[in-house]
């Protein structure tokens, strides 16, 4: 017997980051690229892997939070970073903001002793995400829009 459970897809919706509405963003996420292969990381305290990325703390811009989040998930040193699009979804029956970035990262340094235990290299995504719905609808929007070799 087939099994009537659906599976839950976020209501999210992508916008251009350049508009000009000031925005409330709480979030910057960041797909990053290493040596032609897509960086994931695992938190200390789970064993699924997630996209780089964090909530942006006081006074800091979309931008900033990533370049922050960056080097602290993944310690990245030398990288470029550029904004790709903007999303807002629900989380916790509240609207939420962010903006996604990508990265190219040239050289990583030692992995900071923050809250990352363990960044991996993968060709596609891995399986075993925290947040698979959400997380596979960013990597796929940056996949479908994104000429990456």
């Amino acid at each position: 017997m087939a099994s009537s459970v659906q599976p839950i897809t976020p209501a999210i919706r992508f916008f251009d980051p350049s508009v000009n509405e000031p925005v409330p963003y709480t979030f910057s996420i960041i797909v990053s690229r290493y040596r032609g292969q897509w960086l994931w990381v695992k938190h200390k305290e789970r064993d699924t892997w997630e996209l780089p990325a964090g909530h942006l703390e006081s006074g800091e811009t979309p931008q900033e939070a990533a370049r922050r989040e960056l080097y602290e998930e993944t310690g990245a040193l030398e990288f470029s970073l550029d904004p790709i699009v903007s999303y807002e979804g629900i989380l916790n029956e509240k609207k939420v903001f962010g903006m996604i970035f990508i990265a190219k990262i040239l050289e990583l340094g030692p992995l900071p002793s923050f809250e990352i235990g363990e960044i991996e290299l993968f060709t596609g995504i891995p399986d075993r995400l925290t947040y698979p719905q959400i997380q596979s609808a960013f990597f796929d929007y940056i996949i479908k829009n994104l000429a990456i070799i």
